[in-house]
């Protein structure tokens, strides 16, 4: 089996030496930089599995480092890590299209159960026989992993990919934050968690053009949320 290969962006340089070291343990190939300016190089050269992001780095910084890292094109996920308890840079980094984020300090299993997590949504493709999704004038392409708005492409991080394809397979359902969470981050929903929430703020950012020809994603209190097709909205 071949291992899954990340890259490390952090200037703790003990942490990734140990994090090395264990992850070897669990299959993983862990390669490291510890600063944002050779960590972005690195990661638009070379193609890694899952990028570990810190938000504090000498030079360029994590959440700059992402930026141009998404606006480059790239979909690799990536796993920011911030300060605990700053829910500021925890938000931040998923607006900019982070995948999911791990408060230091850490224990180092709880670090490779979020990357299982990860990987394994990542890697989980639904076999059917459907290609293509169409609510309204959005469209997915399953096999491709493209999805457009009025035939313009949309750029979507992997979680905001499987987020939106879960609920366009439901039009007019609710889905649970439960199901969703899982679909997207590979893990079960956590008290006070609020990841999904910030991939759908995105995702309605993006799908929403401002006419009433767009679809619109609902928050259902205490239920989840549903994507209602245009012809369906008040």
């Amino acid at each position: 089996m071949t291992a899954n290969r990340l890259l490390i962006i952090d200037d703790d340089v003990r942490l990734t030496e140990m994090l090395k070291e264990y992850l070897a343990s669990e299959g993983i190939e862990l390669s490291s930089a510890s600063s944002g300016a050779i960590g972005l190089r690195d990661a638009q050269r070379n193609d890694y599995d899952l990028i570990i992001l810190d938000v504090m780095l000498p030079g360029l910084s994590g959440f700059e480092l992402l930026r141009q890292l998404r606006d480059s094109g790239s979909r690799t996920p990536v796993l920011m890590l911030t300060a605990r308890g700053d829910d500021v840079d925890r938000i931040v980094g998923l607006e900019m299209g982070a995948d999911d984020y791990l408060p230091k300090p850490f224990n180092p299993r709880e670090l490779a159960a979020r990357i299982k997590a990860i990987l394994r949504r990542t890697a989980d493709e639904v076999v059917d026989d459907v290609t293509d999704l169409e609510v309204g004038p959005l469209r997915a392409h399953l096999p491709r992993r493209e999805v457009s708005l009025h035939g313009q492409p949309l750029r979507l991080t992997n979680a905001e990919f499987v987020v939106l394809v879960t609920l366009m397979r439901a039009p007019g359902q609710t889905v649970s934050r439960e199901s969703l969470t899982r679909a997207a981050l590979g893990r079960q929903l956590l008290p006070d968690d609020r990841s999904l929430d910030t991939h759908i703020s995105n995702l309605r950012k993006k799908v929403s053009d401002g006419s009433e020809r767009a679809p619109e994603i609902r928050s259902i209190r205490g239920s989840g949320y549903v994507l209602v097709p245009p012809e369906s909205a008040p």
